[in-house]
C-alpha cells in the first residue's frame, strides 16, 4: 500500500540503512525510549555479509558477516525498532520535523539517521560479484590474513591500493600491482618503500581483463598490457580491487546543499548543519571505514537522534 503525506507513518527517529551503523543507531535510540523505524533497501548488514569471516571486531573473532549482521537485526529488533524493507527516495525537512518518502510508504519524524552506507566500486569483470568472499576482496585489512603465505593481486593505483599492498606484502608471499597507467597517483614514498620489497611485483600500464576459477574459487587473474596487447594470466588465489568507492548519497545531497554525490560532513556526533539531520557510517566524511567505526558512528549518531527527538517532542507536543 502506497501511503500519502496525509497518511504519512509517524515515528520519532528514522533510520534509513541497515548496515551495522544504521542498525547501531536504532538500537540506540530505541534503547533510549524513542520510536525508532530503520529503513532498508536491501540485505541488513551491508557490505559486512559479503566478508565470510571477520576476524578484527573485538571480542566476536572468526564470525561471519552474515552471522554478524544476523545478530545485530535479532538486537536491533528485540529493542523494539522496527526493521522496513523499504527504499528512502526523498527527505524533505518541515515544520516539526522531516517528511520521507520511499518506494511504498511516508513517513513523518522527529530526527533522521542517514547511514545510506557505501558501495566499493567494482571492475565489471565476468563473475565478480559470485567470487566476492571467494577470491575477490574489496578490503585487504579484513581478508588479507585469510590469503598468508599465497600469491595476491592487487589493482589500483590510489593510496588505497598502495597502502593495501604494503599490508599484504608484510603477510603474503607475493603481491602484484595491477595498475591501468604507468605512474600511480599515490603517494611517491608508498611506491618507495613497495619498490623496495622483494615479494611485490608490478603491472603497470595493464588492464584486469577475466577472473579465472576452478568453479568455485579464484585460480588467476589474467591482464591485458595495454602497451603490447599481449594477455598475461598472474597465478593468484585472490584479488584485491582498490578502484574506489561510491557513497549512496546521491538522494540526500541538496539537503546539506552539496551538488554532488560525495561523502557527507558531520561531527563525531553524527550532527550535520541542518538540526535534526544526522549522519553515520561509511557515508559519513571521514578517514576510516571499518566495522568498529561504522558501529561507533552509529552509536553517537542513534544517541544524539534520539535527544534531539526528545527535545523537539518537547516542544511541539507529539
Amino acid at each position: 500500500m502506497t501511503h500519502t503525506e496525509t497518511d504519512a507513518i509517524f515515528t520519532d527517529v528514522l533510520v534509513i540503512g541497515a548496515g551495522p551503523a544504521g542498525m547501531t543507531a536504532g538500537l540506540y535510540a530505541a534503547r533510549a525510549g524513542e520510536r525508532v523505524i530503520v529503513l532498508e533497501k536491501e540485505t541488513p548488514g551491508g557490505q559486512i555479509v559479503l566478508s565470510p569471516r571477520v576476524d578484527n571486531y573485538p571480542a566476536l573473532p572468526q564470525v561471519s558477516g552474515t552471522e554478524l549482521a544476523e545478530r545485530m537485526q535479532e538486537q536491533l529488533e528485540q529493542s523494539g525498532a522496527e526493521l522496513k524493507y523499504e527504499e528512502a527516495l526523498e527527505v524533505t525537512p518541515e515544520d516539526g520535523g522531516f517528511l520521507v518518502r520511499t518506494d511504498t510508504a511516508c513517513y513523518r519524524c522527529l530526527s533522521v539517521v542517514l547511514a545510506a552506507g557505501a558501495r566499493h566500486r567494482a571492475l565489471g569483470l565476468a563473475g565478480e560479484e559470485a567470487l566476492t568472499g571467494a577470491g575477490v576482496s574489496f578490503c585487504a585489512v579484513c581478508d588479507g590474513p585469510f590469503y598468508q603465505g599465497r600469491d595476491v593481486a592487487v589493482i589500483g593505483g590510489g593510496n588505497t591500493a598502495l597502502q593495501d599492498a604494503l599490508f599484504l606484502s608484510g603477510i603474503c608471499a607475493r603481491v602484484y600491482i595491477v595498475h591501468r597507467r604507468d605512474v600511480f597517483r599515490g603517494d611517491s614514498a608508498l611506491e618507495k618503500e613497495l619498490r623496495a620489497r622483494d615479494n611485490v611485483t608490478f603491472r603497470l600500464n595493464a588492464v584486469a581483463e577475466k577472473l579465472q576459477t576452478d568453479g568455485e574459487a579464484l585460480t588467476g587473474l589474467t591482464i591485458a598490457h595495454q602497451d603490447t596487447g599481449e594477455r598475461e594470466t598472474l597465478p593468484v588465489e585472490a584479488v584485491f580491487e582498490a578502484v574506489g568507492i561510491v557513497p549512496q548519497t546521491a538522494p540526500f545531497m541538496s539537503l546539506l546543499g552539496l551538488a554532488q554525490e560525495d561523502y557527507l560532513p558531520a561531527h563525531e556526533n553524527g550532527e550535520t548543519a541542518l538540526p535534526g539531520l544526522f549522519v553515520a557510517g561509511d557515508c559519513r566524511k571521514k578517514d576510516l571505514r571499518q566495522l568498529a567505526t561504522a558501529v561507533g558512528d552509529g552509536a553517537n549518531a542513534g544517541t544524539a537522534a534520539a535527544g534531539y527527538a526528545r527535545r523537539r517532542r518537547g516542544e511541539t507536543g507529539k
